[in-house]
């Protein structure tokens, strides 16, 4: 039971992990101090898979399943639990391409859309 609850606490985890690597930008609009926790957040994110390196906190969950008698499961955390099957499983490295790319542009996007919100707040002359 106590290995299903840190499994489930370690899922969680990554949920917000990558809630945070691709959205997190937004909630700067309102905090910008969430700049310091969302930079670092969105620079893994999209390394690790841009570079197809593997995720800590995919390798994490499955040891815990392992631990507690389950099957690990092959390939991403989000193909696994968030893309349809026919999806997750058109090209592994492809998808994890895809997803680091997107993660970049819409990162990209809202902070030169915060850059500019800056810019013009800021007075001239100084």
């Amino acid at each position: 039971m106590g290995l299903r609850l840190l499994e489930s606490a370690v899922v969680l985890l990554h949920l917000l992990f990558i809630a945070t690597a691709v959205f997190g930008a937004l909630l700067a609009f309102r905090w910008p101090r969430f700049l310091f926790v969302q930079v670092p957040v969105f620079v893994w994110g999209a390394a690790v898979n841009l570079a197809d390196w593997p995720c800590p906190l995919t390798t994490a969950e499955n040891a815990l399943r392992r631990r507690a008698g389950q099957t690990p499961y092959a390939g991403s955390f989000v193909a696994h639990y968030l893309l349809p099957e026919r999806v997750a499983h058109l090209g592994g490295l492809h998808l994890d391409l895809a997803i680091g790319i997107f993660v970049l542009v819409v990162n990209a996007a809202v902070y030169a859309n915060l850059l500019l919100r800056w810019r013009r707040r800021t007075p001239t002359g100084l």
